[in-house]
């Protein structure tokens, strides 16, 4: 009995023992596996991450982007820009040989930009953008319109070459900073706000297309009798009636004139000077006295014409005239002696 007690105790130890083995063999199993696979798993995302493209985030870009706030850089320097627009197909093709270009600027002490028109509606006017893409050269201030092939190539020539200075360059007038193209550009801005608002109008707030025009329509009278008012404003403070215009106004208008005909008066009597002393040197000389006679009977010839003209102009008219005349003091100052006689 002892016996066979010690051999069944040795039994169970060793099935103890056995079961404790295989338990420890599993989990070596299990440990492997574990390990094979994240193995695997850890060697298929290095491939992927090596063989995946690399994202260009990083890389810094050559391209700068021009808006209605920077625009005045480009008047330093050397600049090739090119105006585009996303839903042009011209310019999407363009687009790649125009950022490989770009990466050569800096080499070439030349700066790359790029404007959306739909995004820079004032730029579009500035620059008079009628075709797209439109690329334009400016160095210092001054614009040239390029015109040549489209090509990497052909853009690096253009600029190592310097076969810009064969071309004729943008008229002063028309220039981007000029006042012509400031009010252009303006023009621009005020047609793609009051684009935004009818968008505004018809899609936000729910005004019918018909009720959005007759805003626009009442907004421009108001503003055509509000531009009139000040304009007759200005027309008054400048030529003022005679109801608001000041009290000396119309004496100061009196004085000018009088001056104006003393003025006449006394180049009158300077030229007939003149003719006298010419009638006297005329007169010393032989057969002087028939011409001298000849002159007298011309002048009165001309002061009768003159005296029948006056009796005919309408009388008040005349009367004003005469009172002008005989008040003004080089008239008085100027009469003949026997004249003054014959008034007194």
């Amino acid at each position: 009995k002892d016996s066979a007690g010690v051999n069944g105790s040795g039994g169970a130890a060793r099935l103890a023992l056995n079961m404790a083995a295989l338990q420890t063999c599993r989990r070596m199993a299990a440990a492997r596996l574990c390990c094979s696979l994240g193995f695997l798993l850890t060697a298929a995302t290095v491939a992927v991450i090596a063989l995946a493209p690399q994202p260009a985030l990083g890389k810094k870009s050559h391209l700068r982007v021009i808006t209605d706030g920077n625009w005045q850089e480009i008047l330093e320097g050397e600049w090739m820009i090119e105006f585009f627009a996303p839903w042009c197909p011209a310019c999407q093709q363009l687009q790649p040989v125009w950022n490989e270009f770009a990466e050569w600027g800096e080499d070439m002490g030349v700066s790359i930009a790029k404007v959306d028109v739909t995004e820079q509606p004032g730029l579009s006017g500035r620059f008079i953008i009628t075709a797209l893409p439109t690329i334009y050269h400016c160095k210092d201030g001054v614009f040239r319109r390029y015109q040549g092939a489209r090509t990497k190539d052909d853009f690096l020539s253009f600029i190592d070459e310097k076969k810009w200075q064969d071309i004729e360059p943008v008229s002063s007038w028309f220039g981007p900073s000029s006042f012509l193209m400031n009010t252009m550009s303006a023009l621009f801005k005020l047609s793609m706000f009051i684009r935004h608002c009818h968008n505004y109008f018809t899609e936000q707030i729910g005004i019918p297309v018909w009720g959005s025009y007759a805003i626009f329509a009442l907004a421009t009278l108001f503003s055509g009798l509000v531009l009139g008012l000040v304009l007759v404003f200005i027309a008054d403070c400048v030529f003022p009636s005679r109801r608001f215009a000041p009290p000396n106004y119309y004496q100061k208008k009196q004085a000018l004139e009088q001056a104006r005909l003393r003025k006449r008066m006394e180049d009158e009597q300077e030229a007939d000077g003149e003719e006298d002393e010419e009638d006297e040197d005329e007169f010393e000389d032989d057969g002087g006295r028939e011409l001298w006679r000849r002159r007298a009977q011309h002048r009165s010839r001309e002061a009768e014409q003159r005296q029948a003209q006056s009796q005919r102009e309408p009388a008040p008219r005349r009367e004003r005239l005469d009172a002008q005349l005989e008040s003004s003091p080089e008239a008085l100052r100027k009469r003949t002696p026997a004249a003054q006689e014959e008034d007194t």
